[in-house]
């Protein structure tokens, strides 16, 4: 069980750090593609384009974050085979509160009270959660119900990706779910798998459960990209932990036989919703990202604390301004990455 939280606990590190990396690769690639005043960037419906987060995850920064993230995996991996999935998965899922921590320096974004004392409540749900937790069931299901995970993880992943390109910018939140359901189905792909203990490479091969893997998995980064993109990265970020730990964790009592301790189900139940509603509280009661007009230190905010009655009236505008026929002006590249695509 130690063993298991500890992985657990690393994995979530990994994934936290490596959002907040992915999410400045991300808006640096959004600024470029702005700069350039360039419509190929998004779709007709206003969300990113395919070339445009193939060229995000071609930044450092989001390199460093994927790399990250394939660490996170192979120990969250290792975590779901070793505790129940409410357990693994919720403490994975917890790599919000890192999220959002890290935020602060690297996103520019400020945590109000009701932030931190939603971050207070995850980690003491998390004690609950790992002081409740009972042995993790057996995994071992009908060769048919993989076959029917691989078909909901293709279901979801090609459905959703569609659905979100419809609905363009207004699908982060969205996005963010969908992401975190293919995690949860990566989740629950890894505790089925046949072939890996013991290690058995015709089983691993033969077996649907893979490819479900593999399907989320890349599925799940792609939509989670896409969130970071066009929305708040905590609230992209919440509506992932939604999804990677509700359904999982159900599934893992109902159908995979995890267990609390003895008379502590009511507090694994606690824990459970007190823990995600917390992670969903921090995006609730988020601050708004700082857009390039109040920047600290931007153009604009230099100008505004100048003389905050200034308006724009030639040809051209500060950062994310606009031009004198209303139309916005190309956002600057800056080196600050707390700038909004």
């Amino acid at each position: 069980m130690i063993i298991g939280l500890l992985t657990a606990v690393a994995a979530s590190a990994c994934y936290g750090t490596g959002s907040v990396l992915q999410a400045v690769g991300s808006r640096k690639s959004a600024r470029q593609e702005a700069a350039k005043a360039s419509t190929a960037g998004v779709t007709q419906h206003g969300g990113p384009s395919l070339s445009s987060t193939a060229k995000a995850a071609v930044t450092w920064e989001f390199m460093v974050g994927t790399v990250l993230d394939f660490i996170g995996f192979g120990l969250g991996a290792l975590a779901a085979r070793l505790l129940p999935l409410f357990l693994s998965q919720t403490v994975i899922s917890a790599n919000l509160v890192i999220t959002a921590v890290l935020s602060v320096k690297l996103l520019g974004i400020r945590l109000n009270r009701a932030e931190w004392a939603s971050i207070a409540v995850v980690c003491s749900a998390l004690v609950l959660l790992a002081t409740a937790a009972g042995p993790e069931g057996t995994g071992h299901t009908p060769i048919a119900t993989h076959w029917w995970l691989l078909v909901a993880s293709i279901v979801l992943i090609g459905g959703g990706t569609v659905i979100v390109r419809m609905l363009g910018g207004r699908a982060a939140i969205l996005a963010g779910l969908l992401s975190g359901l293919g995690f949860g189905a990566l989740g629950v792909g890894v505790r089925v798998l046949n072939g890996a203990a013991p290690f058995h490479l015709p089983s691993l091969l033969s077996d649907p459960a893979l490819y479900a893997i593999l399907v989320a998995g890349i599925g799940g980064m792609y939509l989670h990209t896409v969130a970071l993109q066009i929305g708040s990265v905590n609230g992209a970020t919440a509506a992932l932990v939604v999804g990677e730990t509700v359904v999982p964790g159900i599934l893992g009592v109902l159908w995979l036989g995890d267990a609390s301790r003895p008379g502590f189900a009511w507090v694994a139940i606690l824990g459970f919703v007190v823990a995600v509603a917390g992670a969903v509280a921090v995006a609730w009661f988020g601050e708004p990202e700082p857009g390039p007009e109040t920047e600290p230190g931007s153009p604009a905010a230099r100008s505004t604390d100048a003389d905050p009655e200034a308006t724009p009236t030639g040809g051209s505008a500060p950062d994310g301004g606009q031009r004198a026929d209303g139309r916005p002006a190309p956002a600057e590249q800056s080196a600050t990455p707390a700038v909004r695509p």
